[in-house]
C-alpha cells in the first residue's frame, strides 16, 4: 500500500527507488503497468490518465526487466522477438527481423556468448531458459526490451541475482538502454542508480526523503545510513562491528524487493 506519493519524472529522467522491505517500491511500478489501478489520485503518462487508455497501448510503452527473468522453451532469437509487442508478426522470418534481434543482443552485451553457441540464436534454451546461466538469461530479457524500444523503462532490481563481473555487464547494457527514456529503477545495490537524476526514499507506502545522491547524503536521514551500511563506511566502528550492521541490514531487508 502507498499513500500521499506524487512526484512527476521528464522524458528522458531516471527515477530510483529504495527503502526497506514492504515499503512500496513494487507496489508503486505495478500502478504504473496498471497491475493494479489506484483507489485515490490519478497516474498520467504524457498528461493522459493511464486509466483512460487501453491496456496494449500502455504496455507496449513501457520495458519491464526484472530480478525474475522470465524466458521460454525455444530459441534464443524466438525469446528476444517477444519483444515485438504480442511477440508475434507475419514477417518474424524476415532478414530485417533477424538483423534486428542481433543488434538487440549486441546492446544487450549478449551477442558474443550467443555467437560462440553451436547453433548460436538458434539454439534451443529450456522452459524457463534452464540451458543459460542466470547472466545469459538476463542479457537475453534485456535484448529483448531493446528490440521493443519502449518510452519508458522499468527496472526491478535488474542486476541484483548476478555476480560482480555480470553484473557490471548487465549495468553497462541497461545504462545504454536508459538513453533517452523515462527509467524508473528499484535498487538494492545503491551504487548502481547513485547517478539517478532523483532518488526517492520510501518507508512504510510513503516517500521520506528525495534528492539526488549527494542531496540525500548530505541530509544524513535514511538513505546515508543505508549508503553507510553499504559501503562499509560507518564513522569510528571497527571492521567486526561494521560487518554486524551489514547482517542486520541484510536482516530488516533493507533495499531488498516488495
Amino acid at each position: 500500500m502507498v499513500d500521499g506519493v506524487s512526484f512527476e519524472a521528464e522524458p528522458g529522467e531516471t527515477v530510483a527507488l529504495v527503502g526497506p522491505t514492504g515499503a512500496g517500491k513494487s507496489t508503486l511500478l505495478k500502478l504504473l503497468l496498471r497491475l493494479y489501478d489506484v483507489t485515490e489520485g490519478e497516474i498520467r503518462v504524457d498528461g493522459h490518465d493511464i486509466r483512460d487508455v487501453t491496456l496494449e497501448s500502455l504496455r507496449s510503452s513501457v520495458g519491464y526487466v526484472s530480478q525474475d527473468t522470465y524466458l521460454f522453451d525455444g530459441t534464443i532469437a524466438e525469446n528476444i522477438r517477444y519483444g515485438r509487442f504480442a511477440g508475434v508478426d507475419h514477417d518474424v522470418e524476415s532478414e530485417e527481423l533477424r538483423e534486428r534481434v542481433i543488434e538487440a543482443a549486441k546492446a544487450a552485451e549478449a551477442h558474443a556468448f550467443i555467437d560462440a553457441l553451436p547453433e548460436g540464436y538458434d539454439t534451443r534454451i529450456g522452459e524457463r531458459g534452464v540451458k543459460l546461466s542466470g547472466g545469459q538469461r538476463q542479457r537475453i530479457a534485456i535484448a529483448r526490451t531493446v528490440l521493443q524500444d519502449p518510452a519508458i523503462l522499468v527496472l526491478d532490481e535488474a542486476t541484483s541475482a548476478v555476480d560482480t563481473e555480470t553484473e557490471m555487464l548487465i549495468q553497462r547494457s541497461l545504462d545504454r538502454l536508459s538513453e533517452e527514456r523515462t527509467t524508473f529503477a528499484i535498487a538494492h545495490r545503491l551504487s548502481t542508480i547513485r547517478d539517478a537524476d532523483t532518488i526517492l526514499v520510501m518507508e512504510d507506502g510513503a516517500v521520506v526523503e528525495h534528492g539526488t545522491h549527494e542531496d540525500l547524503i548530505d541530509a544524513d536521514g535514511l538513505y546515508a545510513k543505508l549508503w553507510g551500511v553499504q559501503a562499509g563506511e560507518i564513522e569510528g566502528l571497527p571492521e567486526e562491528f561494521v560487518e554486524k550492521a551489514r547482517e542486520r541490514h541484510v536482516d530488516r531487508g533493507y533495499g531488498n524487493d516488495d
